[in-house]
Formats: structure tokens, sequence, C-alpha cells
């Protein structure tokens, strides 16, 4: 029976679809792209370097988020969330972990490359696996404050996915989100800043450009900055106000982060794209070679 429930405040059957429909395509492009980046890995030995590691963890955390996307995809189909409240804290729960994670590993890549193409550091099994490891402990640990009582998990306005609650703006909102601000954004986003400022410097030296030095933090902030300029608005005045279409734009848009990751981390990686033809067409690429500035 399709009236036994209520359409959320502010959308029509229409919205509902239209919402539904992009975040299922975001998560359908989104799961493909991070899944051959995926197997890719698993499959071919060759990639299989600390370096690659990082990038393969960050589609591990992408395609998490993916996952996360396409139940709400599925609930906006529904026009309602079918898992209860405690499917409503575990949705809020494991997508904070995957953007977290995901966030986390573009500054470990960014770290990595640095060493890659400044410094010449190689970087070891044992220093990626502790990385790895303290990224997603600490993503879980910070996901989880939530469900322990600081912050909590609730429904976005469209009631068909759940992440952290901001229309309280209650002091314990306030607290975590700022915490998560300055360490899950701007930490990571200056990391980002500073390493790809002195590649783009070691490129000009050696003349020879091997990627384009912008566009990682660039996509990064234009994926998650408008959502986040709403959590820290929502700090100071009643996100109440702000119209619930606008409020469920900017978390889709955030969602589609995943795909440009995939994008850039793994087809736009000279060091692991040619794992991903070797596994997808069976040849097989010669590595590329870094030069040394004279």
């Amino acid at each position: 029976n399709m009236a036994s429930f209520t359409l959320p405040e502010g959308f029509t059957d229409f919205d509902m679809f239209m919402f539904g429909s992009a975040l299922l395509v975001a998560g359908v492009l989104g799961f493909f792209l991070n899944a051959i980046s995926i197997v890719s890995y698993l499959r071919v030995k060759e990639m299989r370097t600390p370096s690659n590691f990082f990038v393969f963890n960050l589609a591990l955390a992408d395609i998490s988020l993916n996952i996360n996307g396409l139940t709400a995809a599925y609930a906006s189909y529904l026009r309602y969330w079918p898992f209860g409240e405690e499917g409503c804290a575990f949705h809020g729960f494991q997508g904070m972990i995957s953007v977290l994670a995901s966030i986390s590993f573009l500054a470990a890549v960014a770290w990595d490359r640095y060493h890659q193409y400044c410094t010449r550091q190689k970087l070891f099994w044992s220093t990626a696996l502790t990385i790895t490891s303290i990224i997603w402990i600490l993503s879980i640990l910070w996901a989880a404050f939530p469900l322990l009582g600081w912050g909590v998990y609730d429904f976005e306005p469209m009631r068909t996915c759940c992440t952290l609650d901001y229309t309280r703006g209650d002091r314990d909102y306030i607290t975590y989100m700022l915490m998560l601000v300055v360490f899950y954004l701007l930490f990571p986003a200056f990391t980002m800043m500073s390493c790809y400022d002195g590649i783009y410097k070691q490129f000009k030296k050696i003349h020879h450009h091997r990627f384009n030095t912008n566009v990682p933090l660039r996509v990064l902030l234009m994926c998650w900055g408008p959502y986040v300029l709403m959590c820290i608005y929502a700090c100071f005045e009643n996100t109440k106000l702000v119209s619930p279409k606008l409020r469920m734009v900017l978390p889709v848009v955030a969602k589609t982060n995943p795909i440009f990751n995939a994008l850039l981390y793994t087809f736009g990686n000279e060091f692991y794209r040619g794992g991903v033809w070797h596994f997808l067409t069976g040849q097989k690429i010669v590595d590329p070679v870094i030069k040394k500035s004279k």
C-alpha cells in the first residue's frame, strides 16, 4: 500500500525518485570503478607494492561508501527506511568509517607520493601496514563516538539514509564536529597541500610534470567542502532553516567522491593503472621510471 507512509517534509515522489537515482548512479559507478581497482590489486602480483597498498585501501574505504549510498538509493525508491533505528545507527556508523578512512588515505597517498618523487625514500611494508592499521582503527574509533553518545546518528532530511545529526546543534555535536573538521579535513587537506606543493616544485625542477598536482586537493574540497561547511554552519545556526532539498544535495555530491578518487588514484596513477590494464587485458606494461633531479 503506497499511501501507508508519508513523504518527508519538502519532498515529492518525484524528488525521492530523482535523489534515489542520483545515489544509485553514483553508487553503481563508484562501486564498479573501485571494484576493478580492488580486484586488480589482488590478482596482479606486480602491483602489490607498499605504495599501491594505500591506493588499494582507499578503494576499500570508497567502495564501502558506495555500498552506503546504494543502501540509501534502495530506501529512496521504497520512499522510507526499512531497517529500523538500529539499522539507521549502523548505516551512519558504517558511512562515517568509510568517509574518515577515505580522506585519511588521500593524505597517506599524498605523503607517500612526496617521498616517491622528492626524497626518494622507499616505503617499507612495515610502515605501510602500520599507517594503514592506524587509519582504520582511528576511523572506527571516531565513527563509534556518536554510538557512545558524543554526537548522534539520525536520518537525513529525506529519511532514507542516516548520518551525523547536525540539526541538534548542541554542545556534543559542536565539539565532535569541530574535532572532525580539524582532524579529518584541515589536517589531511594541509598534508595534501604541502606534499603536492613539494611535488610540483620537484616536477618544475626536472621539467617533467607527471600528473597535475592541483587536482587531488581540489577534488576533495569540491566533493566534501560544501557538506562540511553546512555541518560547521550547523554549529552556530539552526540548519532547519535551510531547505531540506539543499541539505540533501550536499551529501549526494559528497558521495560522488569515490568516483573521482578511482579515476584519479587508480586509473590516473602511473604505478597503479598498469596493473589494472594487465588485469583487464592480460597485457603487461613496463613500470615508469622516476627521473632524478640534477
